[in-house]
């Protein structure tokens, strides 16, 4: 099959399932390098939320729908590709945009570009769209969009001498960092229009917030309101006395001080009073987190979690890690350290449209940069580093893993391979979902078989803020105790 030769706003049917979209260009000395990406847009000419930009940085869309598949270099040129499976889109997507970017130049000085659109199974060329260009630094080269349940393929060719921000600003995705030095050859200045999205609609994944540029950090909660009086503790469920307590502000102290009593209570009722356990926090910061970060909900979870270190744990500390598309290990959270702890470490994932060149400015010597942890979610990656520190660290205790996650799960296999995995090891998985579904794998676990212990514990809730502490838990720890006892017996602890 010939390739059907475009020129700029010319369109053609595409009938294939799915395509490749390879962006080919030559290559030599002050030739800047050119990045392939792509958006998925709804009906409203938006993206929905920042998952739906596809490129180096998050290289796949979580419909598995789109993918950018990298780059390959030959003799005297370079290709950058995506795959586009036009069956696996959302109903509620409508086009695709094809963009690229130049980093260290203009796209002026890139020669030979030509956008080239393939039938991914058979291989066969279906168009081929030259493409020429001045001082811009970002590009549209065309777009797939839906026509009366067809799909079809138009050369575009709008360039934006605002560069990748201020093309991905124009669709909705909201940019968090300046973009890299000024290009070699004259250009208009970068330009980052403030991105406003539109509230996504609930259940969408990787929501942006709404506040320019930046997809903010988040400030310290208001102070919830005192939980209702708890029962006085049982005869032998008093909460241990944590050091750091005395430096809490007074109203802190007051709700960890009923909390461990509730904490002491579920574990009495479930049969663990005395038990001691290393415990671990993981937070999900991906970008459907954002709201739940920006309104407080994670900052007062992990009170609440502190409450549970401070009962089980000898030393009251608790291990923290935060994940999005990386995992990365936060500062041990000690009890007399949690409103600056909560200030400094509770932050949702940052999406970085640019090649990062070092540590992001104005950070505090012990945070994490959130760019480097990104905006998906793959919660195998956490699983295994926590693994691993557990196996780095042998204590005495076995560990219980309070894992929050509002969903987004597709990396189904890895994930049961990790958690089948860690059968054998001393430590049990609480997941805790805050209100969305795609929670897969973790749903059925329960019920998996071939396993010599029930090592995952797992629930949903609508709001978490509205679950009375002490039903919370009751909830958290119901299974921690029957897995002690099964562990115990299988010699795993």
């Amino acid at each position: 099959m010939t390739a059907t030769p475009m020129s700029k706003g010319s369109n053609l049917p595409v009938h294939a399932p799915v395509v490749r979209v390879e962006l080919a260009w030559g290559t030599g000395p002050g030739v800047p390098d050119v990045d392939a990406s792509a958006l998925l847009l709804t009906d409203t000419g938006r993206v929905r939320d920042d998952g739906d930009f596809v490129f180096y940085n998050q290289p796949r869309h979580s419909s598995d729908a789109v993918t950018h598949r990298g780059k390959l270099a030959a003799a005297g040129g370079s290709t950058d590709t995506l795959e586009v499976d036009l069956r696996g889109l959302e109903p509620a997507v409508e086009r695709i945009v094809l963009c690229a970017s130049a980093d260290g130049g203009t796209f002026g000085q890139v020669p030979g570009l030509v956008l080239r659109l393939f039938d991914a199974g058979t291989g066969a060329e279906l168009a081929r769209f030259d493409m020429a260009a001045g001082t811009e630094t970002a590009f549209i080269g065309g777009e797939l969009y839906r026509r009366q349940g067809e799909w079809k393929f138009r050369a575009v060719g709008q360039g934006y001498a605002s560069g990748l921000a201020g093309l991905a600003t124009d669709f909705g995705i909201s940019v968090d960092d300046a973009p890299p030095a000024a290009p070699t050859t004259p250009a208009a200045p970068p330009q980052a229009p403030p991105a406003v999205p539109p509230a996504p609609p609930a259940g969408t994944p990787y929501p942006s917030q709404p506040a320019p540029p930046a997809m903010p950090q988040t400030a310290p909660p208001a102070v919830p309101p005192a939980p209702a009086p708890a029962a006085p503790p049982r005869p032998g469920t008093a909460p241990r006395l944590t050091k750091g307590e005395e430096r809490l502000p007074v109203d802190m102290r007051k709700r960890l001080s009923l909390r461990k009593e509730q904490v002491a209570v579920s574990l009495q009722k479930h049969g663990a009073t005395g038990v001691t356990a290393r415990v671990v926090l993981v937070l999900d910061a991906s970008g459907s987190m954002s709201f739940l970060y920006s309104r407080g909900v994670v900052a007062d979870v992990v009170e609440r979690m502190a409450a549970v270190a401070a009962q089980l744990a000898d030393d009251g500390e608790m291990q923290a890690w935060t994940f999005a598309s990386h995992p990365a290990r936060l500062p041990d959270l000690r009890l007399g350290e949690l409103p600056e702890w909560l200030r400094l470490h509770v932050r949702v994932g940052e999406m970085s449209l640019f090649r990062r060149r070092g540590r992001k400015k104005g950070l505090d010597p012990n945070q994490v940069d959130m760019r480097a942890v990104g905006i998906q979610n793959e919660e195998q990656k956490v699983i295994a580093e926590v693994r691993s520190f557990v196996r780095d660290h042998p204590a005495s205790a076995p560990t219980l893993v309070l894992f929050f996650s509002d969903g987004g799960v597709y990396r189904n296999a890895e994930i049961e391979r990790e958690l089948r995995d860690a059968v054998e090891e001393p430590i049990f998985w609480q997941f805790v979902g805050l209100g969305r579904a795609d929670y897969g794998v973790l749903e059925r676990f329960d019920t998996l078989p071939g396993r010599r212990v029930d090592n995952v514990g797992f629930f949903a809730v609508d709001d978490i803020g509205t679950v009375p502490d002490p039903e919370l838990y009751d909830r958290l720890l119901s299974e921690f105790p029957s897995w002690i006892a099964a562990a115990g017996r299988a010699g795993i602890l």
